[in-house]
Formats: structure tokens, sequence, C-alpha cells
């Protein structure tokens, strides 16, 4: 059964940067698109970032261009996402997500598989 592990969230000023790590096991993800989605309180989970985990393909929120970059480590079976020149505006629950099928998309409902959330706060 395929599980996610998100790791890396906390607390930082406006301008700061941090990086959350996405620990993925139970399935074989060279075949897997995998994303990145933020809540933030009273606000639909929105997407932020995408790619495939065999590479090629990226994808990424307007919000987010230019400030995060999505990555992966084969070595750690890990996606991250590194998060840079960061504002209030990117306070949210940040979760990973995966699908084993379909090309890299920013559809929420293409992903069947989440993990738990973790917290960004971001100071002004």
């Amino acid at each position: 059964q395929v599980q996610l592990v998100e790791s890396g969230g906390g607390l930082v000023q406006t301008g700061g940067s941090l990086r959350l790590s996405c620990a993925a096991s139970g399935g074989t993800f060279s075949n897997y698109n995998m994303g990145w989605f933020r809540q933030a309180p009273g606000k639909e989970r929105a997407f932020v970032a995408a790619m495939r985990w065999s590479g090629g393909s990226t994808l990424y929120a307007d919000s987010v261009k230019g400030r995060f970059t999505i990555s992966k480590d084969n070595a750690k079976n890990t996606i991250s996402l590194q998060m840079n020149n960061l504002k209030p505006e990117d306070t949210a629950v940040y979760y990973c997500a995966a699908a084993n099928w379909g090309w890299v998309t920013s559809a929420r409902n293409a992903y069947p598989y989440w993990g738990q959330g973790t917290q960004v706060t971001v100071s002004s």
C-alpha cells in the first residue's frame, strides 16, 4: 500500500526558505506522477507543483514559479519541494500526492494517494 509521509514544515519569516520532503513507500514510483498541494485555512486544497518521478515534465502553479522547485532523490525515495523567498500567503498545510496513471497534472482529483500534510507558516 502506498504511503506518503511529509516532513520539513515549520515557521519562517518572510523571504526565508524551507525544504519539504515526501518519503514514499509501498509502490514502484518510477511510473508515478508526484505532486505537492497546499490548503490554507478556509480555502480549498490548491495545486503547487508536480513532476514525473522518472524525470522530464515539471509543472508549477503561477504563484510559485521562480520561487519553488520540485525534485526527487531516488536513493532516498523522496520528493522534495524547495521553497525560497517565502511570503505570508504561502502559509498553509502542504500535502504530498501520488498517482500511478496519466500525465503530470495539476488536477487534485487525479491523485489517489495523499500524505497527512505538514504545516508551513510564514510570518510577516
